[in-house]
């Protein structure tokens, strides 16, 4: 009696550790190896797909098996797959009895589930005790997972030959679509595939699989799954040839993606056909630019307002290996030029440094060592702000930054995620805003785009503001409803005033060629856009914007070499106006004046500061800014004669009346040069001969060379001669005359033209300059070997 309590005991331990161990047996994913990135165009169409990292084309489950591959599945492996609970113990009977019969393996009854178990153990070889395991497992399987579940467990780990694993890769490797699309008879090929996946090779055995893809057939119109015209077509169909190449559409977004994001299936915004339109398009261009030695270009396409990208092309992939095609130059940090030069209008105009309208300088400027030059390296004297911005003249942005401070816009720059700039800012100085720094494609189009979106949105805001409306593009397609935006009154950086004043100014469709002249953009869709040219003539942008869409072109090469011609407006802009012909007309007009953050305001005509009441003025609108514009220092309230004359009230006679008069006077510097593009400017009229002021608030004449004390080097000729050094200088009377005087010594006399060659001895010297009316200007140079 004790010894069957002992055994009965004994089987009871045995029966619960089974148990335990049947319960726990499945692992943990079932299936954990690595998988394919692929990713799938808005309307569900494979884009691109990159290998799995052990080699195997092994592609992420889609959410559904395509109904006819189930069926040929299920007909062939398993048919009473619907109906056994993992284990088909009729045929596995029935294959035991011609096992016998034979003395060896001649039919099989493995279920799905059970080829399931052995797909996840990896194969294992086929001995009784696996075969044993096999059917414990297929049961937990069935307990575990449904159906439904398992058959996808089967059409997403069996081998379809070679490095092809799953039917979604077979599908695309061997027929070039996905696998909803595939007809009866290719269907009815990858369901007997795996059971001898080698016959797929050309050149092996192919008949055999033919005749097992049809008898499946036959065995469809035997159970009434297949109609006999259905077959008969089925069986006529070819079998598939060498594997296909897979679509490469988009692989630098997969690239971006996989390290971004990790392997798996992701469905982006991309459209599809806009992007193979696109590659083609850039493929052209590449073309034309090659034979300047220019060989990469990127172009980024999105959806103004909802940030989403609809297209990106990060290199031309068919270069050859030594053009670095691999490179994604979307992502690439790289010299902006120009290209951030609407940020920082954007953010003088919103806290009131500038006006849009505003003249800032355009002359020779020194900022201790920096020495900035305009692209064609002449200057206008003094430009509005606004101009100066669709002209893109360098030397007034230089001025601006100093005046917005530095260490402001580099920290507006980091806010607005431009993470390339990682440098303190006094790394980078003033030439932060002529390119100075490295910023990406991706970046430079995501602020362009944020621009148009808070335009858009001011309306349906109500004149509140989204903080999220500044971000970087969204790639990813986006399946449920976005949140309702967490309105706030304060806008961030900037407001709708200023950005609509941006937005003004980039709309001049006028761009200066690399010859200095104005060259002309023909658009069918008005666009606000921006070029950019880096220093050594590396990189060209261009990024333009419209209510509907926001596209970003990059041209270069991507090794960083220069190249003559390589500047924006001639590399990148006609790239960009060819990418917008390839979108849709825009259907939203144009953005609509943000009434909510204008003021009306009444600025100086001439100087477009706010005006005094002495100053010609204009009333326009102005953005609401955080601080008030400066009034016009530009107008001087001077009194004339009756011969035109300048008088004042100690040499005027009680008999005689004056009249009081704005005029319109530049530093002397500025007005040297506006005055050559402006010919109806006039300097002040003369002091009458017995009226002379006891100070002017305005020099007369300003050095143009040397700007400051400085240090000057003896030029030499290219047979080692020293050459003379030449010094010039600016009046604000174009008809003066100068006595020019080296150390105390009387040197030479200049008429209109202020410029002289001189040949001082290495050391200090002093230059002094007298006008007809004894002003004077002295400047300290030091002249080195």
């Amino acid at each position: 009696m004790r010894k069957k309590t002992v055994f009965f005991r004994g089987i009871s331990v045995l029966l619960v550790l089974f148990f335990l161990w049947w319960v726990f047996a499945l692992p943990r994913p079932l299936f954990n190896l690595p998988l394919a990135t692929v990713i799938e165009d808005s309307q569900g169409n494979l884009l691109s797909a990159q290998i799995a990292s052990d080699g195997q084309w092994r592609f992420p489950s889609v959410d559904s098996l395509p109904i006819k591959f189930q069926v040929c599945l299920r007909v062939f492996e398993d048919r009473r797959f619907w109906q056994h609970p993992g284990v088909d113990f009729r045929a596995l009977i029935r294959a035991s009895r011609q096992n016998i019969r034979s003395g060896r393996i001649v039919s099989g009854a493995s279920t799905i589930s059970m080829q399931v178990i052995r797909l996840s153990k990896g194969n294992p070889p086929r001995t009784i005790g696996h075969k044993i395991l096999e059917i414990l497992l297929a049961v937990r399987l069935e307990v575990a997972y449904s159906k439904k579940d398992i058959l996808q467990y089967w059409a997403d780990n069996a081998p379809f030959g070679g490095n092809v694993v799953g039917i979604e890769a077979a599908s695309w490797r061997y027929y070039g679509k996905a696998a909803t699309l595939l007809s009866w008879a290719e269907a009815a090929t990858l369901a007997v595939l795996p059971n001898s996946p080698a016959l797929i090779h050309p050149g092996r055995n192919r008949e055999a699989l033919t005749q097992k893809r049809n008898r499946l057939l036959a065995n469809l119109v035997a159970l009434g799954e297949l109609d006999q015209q259905s077959y008969e077509l089925a069986i006529s169909e070819p079998l598939p040839g060498a594997p296909l190449p897979l679509p490469s559409l988009a692989p630098h977004l997969l690239q971006h993606i996989r390290a971004t994001n990790g392997p798996g299936r992701w469905v982006v915004s991309i459209d599809g056909r806009l992007q193979q339109r696109l590659i083609r398009l850039a493929q052209q261009q590449q073309q034309r630019l090659a034979g300047n030695g220019i060989h990469n270009l990127a172009v980024l396409i999105m959806n103004t307002e909802s940030g989403q990208v609809i297209a990106y092309l990060g290199n031309i992939s068919t270069l050859s290996k030594e053009h670095s095609p691999q490179v994604d130059l979307i992502q690439a940090p790289r010299s902006p030029g120009s290209l951030l030069k609407p940020l920082l209008y954007s953010l003088a105009v919103q806290q009131g440094v500038i006006l849009p309208q505003e003249l800032l300088p355009d002359i020779p400027s020194v900022f201790g060592g920096f020495r900035p030059e305009n692209f064609h390296e002449s200057y206008a004297g003094a430009v509005p702000a606004n101009r100066a911005l669709a002209r893109s003249l360098n030397i007034p942005f230089v001025h601006l930054l100093k005046n917005y401070g530095v260490a402001p816009f580099h920290n507006a720059l980091q806010a607005w995620q431009f993470d390339h700039i990682t440098q303190a800012p006094d790394h980078y100085g003033l030439s932060l805003i002529l390119g100075g720094c490295e910023v990406s494609l991706w970046q430079a189009t995501a602020w362009y785009s944020s621009l148009g979106r808070l335009l858009l949105h001011q309306q349906a805001y109500q004149g509140q503001y989204d903080p999220e409306d500044w971000r970087l593009p969204d790639y990813l397609a986006r399946q449920q409803t976005a949140p309702a935006p967490s309105l706030q009154n304060a806008p961030g950086q900037i407001g709708a005033g200023a950005a609509w004043a941006t937005i003004q100014a980039l709309e001049n469709l006028e761009r200066p060629d690399s010859e200095g002249d104005w060259e002309a953009f023909s658009s069918s869709n008005q666009m606000a856009w921006k070029t950019g040219t880096s220093f050594g003539f590396r990189d060209a942008w261009a990024v333009g914007l419209d209510p509907d869409y926001t596209i970003g072109v990059w041209v270069g090469n991507a090794d960083g070499e220069g190249r003559p011609g390589l500047v924006g407006v001639q590399a990148a802009a006609p790239l960009l106006f060819a990418a917008r012909q390839l979108l849709p007309r825009s259907s939203n007009g144009w953005f609509e004046t943000p009434f909510n953050d204008l003021t009306p305001a009444v600025v100086c005509h001439q100087s477009g500061m706010l005006a005094r009441a002495y100053c010609p003025a204009d009333s326009v609108l102005m953005p609401v800014r955080l601080s008030g514009g400066q009034l016009c220092n530009l107008h001087e309230l001077i009194h004339l004669d009756q011969d035109k004359l300048r008088v004042n009230q100690q040499c005027l006679k009680q008999t005689e009346t004056s009249h009081p008069t704005a005029w319109f006077v530049l530093p002397s510097l500025q007005a040297y040069y506006y005055r050559q593009h402006h010919p109806a400017y006039m300097p002040l009229p003369p002091w009458r001969n017995n009226c002379r002021p006891t100070s002017e608030d305005t020099p007369r004449m300003q050095w143009i060379y040397p700007t400051q004390t400085t240090r000057i080097n003896i030029p030499r000729n290219w047979q080692g001669e020293a050459e003379a050094v030449i010094f010039s200088v600016a009046h604000r009377q174009s008809d003066a005359i100068i006595h020019w005087h080296l150390d105390g010594q009387y040197i030479a006399t200049t008429r209109q033209l202020h410029t002289l060659e001189l040949q001082p001895s290495p050391g200090t010297h002093q230059l002094s300059l007298v006008d007809q009316d004894g002003q004077r200007l002295t400047r300290k140079i030091i002249i080195e070997e």
